[in-house]
């Protein structure tokens, strides 16, 4: 597979395209699971970011993706019903640098998978040459897009956590969390103790029993019951519960009074925020500044009935004139250098982690190259010569 290694290669044998499939063991063989790899990857994709080397969806660039939404009635008994999570996905982007790709994660969802024994989503990703458009892989996507959402609160913890922070608590005992607590572990190492708040105790003890396979020098690990108990006294709290869009009162919501000085939220799924957190003492960091502004285009105010994230939140509350729009901060900067981090032991500091199609990209590109250096995967063809020239 040493010919799909470079564009040169590639050239030399053309009109012939072969790519490779690589499925979950293949991924998980080629370093799909790296989370300190995968940490690094998405801060390089940030940089990218702020310098404007991509490209997204839509005509700003920026769209998080192209959704098939189904409708409440439909004359055509066999078409989906808009059940809970019931969706198919689009997340096409380009990234340069390093990466050079384009790429685009394809996924249908249902929350009813879970009755059936399946994830939630079901994903995949398609890896291109960035100069013939040709495939260059098509790989199984859950875990690349598992990690890959867990390494943005990394990247997060490595320029706004404490150095020294040692307790995290978290809402959600899934996917999510499992992912944002690996990639705590590789940019904070002295964290120690575990809160987790879930609703099933099958969910729990699954994700306790996890944390002490994997993290032996968590010494602590405590179920709580409220998501005020998940936050207080932490120094890193993450909300990761999943729960359905359109009424915002019933997102998990930070309130002021939990959140000690010295805390790091990372947000990377549907909350929401009381009067207290909205002051300007708290620092406001969205993912991607791109991102939202791209939802407040697309959808009517106030956006965060449609999109959880905090960040739509800080949006909405900038178009109402409750917060200034210029003290919403960006990771890209701040990853940089154009921007501070943590400037001291005391900052409150809350990053909204939105996902993004640039990411797929970047750790799918790395998986790539790293399957074709250790020969890992199922070589395909798609033609010898076309059909159609």
């Amino acid at each position: 597979m040493a010919d799909l290694a470079s564009s040169a290669d590639r050239a030399a044998t053309l009109p012939a395209i072969d790519f490779i499939y690589l499925s979950e063991p293949d991924m998980i063989r080629a370093g799909v699971t790296d989370m300190p790899a995968c940490v690094d990857a998405m801060e390089e994709m940030f940089g990218l970011l702020h310098r404007g080397d991509y490209r997204m969806a839509g005509g700003n660039n920026n769209q998080h993706g192209a959704i098939i939404v189904f409708p409440d009635d439909s004359p055509f008994p066999d078409m989906p019903k808009p059940t809970t999570d019931r969706r198919f996905m689009a997340m096409p982007a380009y990234l340069g640098g390093s990466f050079r790709t384009a790429g685009m994660k394809w996924y249908g969802s249902n929350i009813e998978n879970r009755d059936k024994g399946l994830p939630r989503s079901i994903l995949t990703f398609v890896l291109n040459d960035a100069d013939t458009g040709a495939p260059l892989a098509y790989m199984s996507a859950n875990l690349l897009s598992a990690y890959r959402t867990g390494a943005v609160p990394g990247v997060g913890a490595r320029h706004l956590a404490r150095k020294d922070s040692r307790v995290v608590g978290i809402v959600g005992p899934g996917v999510m969390a499992r992912t944002s607590l690996e990639a705590f572990m590789a940019t904070c190492p002295n964290i120690d103790t575990v809160k987790i708040k879930g609703r099933g105790q099958a969910n729990l003890e699954a994700f306790c029993s996890w944390v002490a396979q994997k993290f032996p020098q968590i010494t602590t690990v405590r179920v709580v019951g409220t998501e005020e108990e998940a936050v207080r006294d932490s120094d890193i709290a993450t909300f990761c519960a999943s729960v359905a869009t359109g009424d915002p009162s019933i997102y998990p919501t930070v309130r002021r009074e939990w959140v000690r000085p010295g805390t790091f939220l990372s947000m990377p799924a549907p909350c929401n925020i009381d009067h207290g957190m909205e002051a300007p003492e708290i620092r406001k960091v969205l993912d991607f500044t791109g991102l939202y502004e791209a939802y407040e285009e697309e959808m009517p105010a106030p956006v965060h009935r449609f999109i959880p994230a905090v960040g739509v939140r800080w949006f909405d509350l900038a178009g109402e004139g409750r917060i200034a729009r210029d003290s919403l901060e960006d990771l890209g900067r701040i990853v940089s250098g154009d921007a501070p981090g943590r400037q001291n032991d005391d900052e409150i500091i809350m990053l909204s982690v939105g996902g993004m199609a640039v990411e797929d990209v970047a750790w799918g590109t790395h998986v790539y190259r790293r399957a074709i250096a250790e020969g890992i995967g199922t070589r395909l063809n798609l033609w010898t010569e076309p059909a159609l020239k």
